[in-house]
């Protein structure tokens, strides 16, 4: 059974949408087979992956106008499947609340119908309201971009406390996967203080690999690929090809 990884934080601008492709799609270059949610009104996770303006989409799906086999798209990549999202999903926050059980409509629309998957990654939007919390009522794991930046660690124990009620009433298969670091500038002094203040306080929930500030990450999204099929040979390519390896075995049953 696929093991259902949301990517959140409470803060944008960290590198959520960009870790989402990435991982996905340096998973799926290596034979994993690879499902990615755009769960995020902005939608930047489809246009990154050159899905768009699609009507069969992630607010189609949960308003009950199609099936899961219908709101799943292939990307350009082998072995990875987008459900793309569109701006009518911020309207969902408003219907959503008008409906009972509403924290597990996305549960249950994936429920016996992710198993031709290995993992299905969730792009959650950068704030906590209905949509994060159907992603992470959902899966199984939560996985943490951080920005070496001081209010991105700012921000990171209320993300935790956060994970912790959802697992204590909602979702007591909960867990954080771990946290990657990002845009890392090895020159900076900052970077290099939150990196070690991270290790120390959370240890080995902090992967090894850290994810540099790199011109060809943040190039490759407006031409609707991953960096992996952008620039094959940039630090970005490489740092993304490392941590899906790490998560791999981080997460291999």
């Amino acid at each position: 059974m696929a093991q259902i990884i949301a990517i959140s934080n409470q803060k944008g601008g960290v590198g959520k949408t960009t870790t989402s492709i990435n991982l996905s799609a340096s998973l799926a270059a290596g034979g994993v087979r690879s499902l990615l949610i755009d769960f995020d009104p902005q939608s930047n996770a489809s246009t990154g992956l050159a899905v768009k303006d699609a009507k069969r989409n992630i607010y189609s799906l949960l308003s009950e106008k199609c099936d899961f086999s219908q709101s799943v798209h292939a990307s350009s990549i082998k072995n990875l499947s987008v459900i793309p999202s569109t701006m009518d999903l911020a309207a969902l926050e408003f219907e959503l609340a008008q409906r009972e059980g509403r924290e597990v409509c996305l549960k249950n629309c994936l429920r016996d119908k992710i198993n031709d998957f290995d993992f299905v990654f969730i792009d959650c939007p950068p704030s906590f309201g209905v949509l994060s919390l159907n992603a992470w009522v959902a899966a199984d794991y939560v996985l943490i971009p951080l920005q070496c930046e001081y209010y991105a660690l700012e921000g990171l124990v209320s993300l935790l406390n956060n994970v912790l009620r959802i697992k204590k009433n909602l979702n007591k298969s909960l867990e954080v996967s771990g946290i990657i670091l990002t845009m890392y500038d090895k020159r900076s002094s900052l970077s290099q203080q939150i990196e070690m203040d991270v290790r120390q306080n959370l240890g080995d929930k902090v992967y090894q690999t850290v994810i540099p500030r790199n011109v060809k990450i943040a190039e490759a999204p407006s031409h609707g690929k991953p960096v992996l099929t952008y620039d094959v040979r940039c630090a970005g390519t490489i740092a993304y090809l490392e941590f899906a390896t790490e998560f791999f075995k981080r997460h291999k049953r």
